[in-house]
Formats: structure tokens, sequence, C-alpha cells
């Protein structure tokens, strides 16, 4: 197994640990040496935090639907066993799991805000740190489900749900064979780039994107949170929830000049360009190029190839009698 530490969770006390954030807990600060922590199936109700320098921790699970870290915090109602001078205020504290280590992999893991419809902002997620994966995980919530706060990240055949600006912040972001969920009316993006000089921005690269009442155009791909918000779909298909114009300026004319708003080779009845915003553009194959690999985030092979390098099959620990 190499440098790879394991830890082991399981509610029922036939592990190291109970909970996640106990698992969590036990590594130390500035730690440099991969740990797995796999975790048994269950609804781990506790929010999780994962603080800076707890770097190259990775969460196993063996089934997403079956392995849940779930929580109910909003902007307005935080109840964390940290501190708000650790974790912040508001919407940037809300979320069920926070993730501020670098080079933090995920797997088989749901992440959900339990928080209902109606609640206002109610974060599943924050990641806030750079080289960081998620694969076949799912993420349950309604308005800001996933902040993709800070630094590269990857998703790979996960599963996101939402209704108002869902997936935002200003991390640089492959979504590679990814669903994307719309439950209701509202906008999938919000990205926050403030400069044309900054690389971030999201790919959704071969995704699919669905919708609670799929002949009611109501939903937007995106809107810009700041000015220079790059999000781009490409192969992408999108059922009939789109509305038309596909794009949205947030009441803000000026938006239109700076925001980085993009559709490639998109299908299904969302995906009709025709009436999209003026200001959307329509990249040609070479305007592409740049978005259509893992070349996004990571184009020089290194950090996702040696993510890739430590996996270790999930040995699952017995359900209980």
């Amino acid at each position: 197994m190499g440098n790879v530490k394991e830890l082991r969770v399981a509610q029922d006390g036939r592990a190291q640990f109970r909970t996640v954030q106990a698992a969590i807990d036990s590594i130390p600060l500035g730690n440099t040496k991969r740990t797995i922590i796999r975790i048994a199936p269950g609804m781990y109700r506790q929010p999780v935090y994962v603080p800076k320098t707890k770097n190259y921790i990775s969460l196993q699970g063996e089934d997403a639907y079956k392995t849940i870290l779930t929580w109910a915090n909003t902007a307005t109602s935080i109840q964390h066993d940290q501190s708000p001078t650790i974790i912040g205020i508001g919407t940037f504290a809300c979320g069920s799991v926070i993730v501020e280590g670098e080079d933090f992999i995920a797997q088989n893991i749901t992440f959900e805000n339990a928080a209902p419809q109606g609640s206002g902002q109610a974060v599943a997620i924050r990641v806030t740190a750079d080289r960081c994966a998620f694969y076949q995980c799912r993420f349950l919530g309604w308005q800001d489900t996933a902040y993709l706060h800070y630094g590269k990240q990857y998703f790979r055949d996960c599963y996101i749900e939402g209704s108002v600006d869902f997936i935002f912040g200003n991390a640089q972001v492959l979504l590679e064979h990814c669903h994307i969920h719309c439950k209701s009316a509202g906008f999938i993006t919000a990205q926050s780039c403030r400069s044309p000089s900054e690389s971030t921005g999201y790919v959704f690269l071969r995704c699919v994107v669905t919708g609670t009442g799929a002949h009611g155009a109501y939903m937007h791909l995106g809107r810009p949170w700041q000015s220079c918000a790059k999000v781009i779909f490409a192969f992408t298909f999108m059922d009939g929830c789109i509305a038309p114009a596909g794009w949205n300026n947030w009441n803000d004319k000026e938006k239109e000049k700076t925001a980085c708003f993009c559709e490639y080779r998109c299908t299904g009845p969302g995906s009709n360009t025709s009436h999209r915003v003026p200001w959307m553009t329509k990249l040609t194959d070479a305007q592409a190029a740049q978005f259509l690999s893992v070349d996004f985030i990571d184009p020089q092979h290194t950090w996702l190839t040696a993510q890739h390098s430590v996996s270790v099959p999930y040995v699952p620990i017995p359900l209980s009698a």
C-alpha cells in the first residue's frame, strides 16, 4: 500500500471511529501522507470540516446512495462545532461539508444539505482548496448546493441538484460525465471570476442536464455573480427545462460585455441556440479545444495522475446484523 494510510469509520462501533469528523481530527495538521478514510454505509448527521494543511485526505464510500454526509445549516442559521473565526459566517460557513485541505478526494459519497426548499442559501459542500477531485459523488440541496470557492477541481460521474445558483464560486472546475438536475425555476451556475486575467471558470463536458417539468422553460444555464464569469457547456445533453434565452445577466447589462458564457456542440431540446441571448458565444472547433480535456485544470498532467496512482480498492465493513 506504500505511503497510503487507512482509517475506518462505522457508526456501529466496528471501526476506529464512529464519525467522519473524528477520523479527520486524528490526522495531523501539515499532513503530507495520503490518508484514506473508508466510511461504512450510513446516514452521518454531523457537519464535517477538513482544515487547512490537513492535505491528502480521501473520503471513500462503498455506494453514494448508502453513504450520506448530511446537515441542515443555512446562511442565517448555523450550528457547527467550529467557531466563526475558523469557518467564517453566512453562506461561506453553512456547508454541510467544508474542505480547506488541498489534494482532497471523495468517491462514492453523498454530500447533502437537508434544509428544505425556501430556506435560502444552504450549501452541501464548500471547497476552498486546490487539486480536489470527486468521483461518483452526489450533491443534494436547493439553493447554493455546491460552493466551488477556490482552487482547481475535478468532478467525474457525479450528480448535482438544486434550483438557485446551485454551482457557484470562483474555482477552476472541469465537470465531466456529470448529471446536473434542476429541481425548480432558477439558475444552474453563478461563477464569480472578477478579471479576464484569471483562469477560473466552469467547463461542463459530456454532461446531462435535466429538470423537473421538462416542458416548462424556466432554468437558465448561468448568470454572472461577478463581471467576468466564465462557463462553458460542451457536448452536453440538455432537456426541455432550459429557457430558450439560456443565460441571464443578473439585471446588469454591463456584465453582458465581460461575461464569457459559451456552448459547443450540445444536444437535446434545451440546446437550441437560435433564441439565446446575443452575448452568448457559440464556440468554434478551434475556440473549444482548450476546454475539451483535463488540460483545462491539469495542463501538465501531474496532480490528477498522481491521485489516481494511490487509489486502493474499497473493502466494505460488514453491515450490522
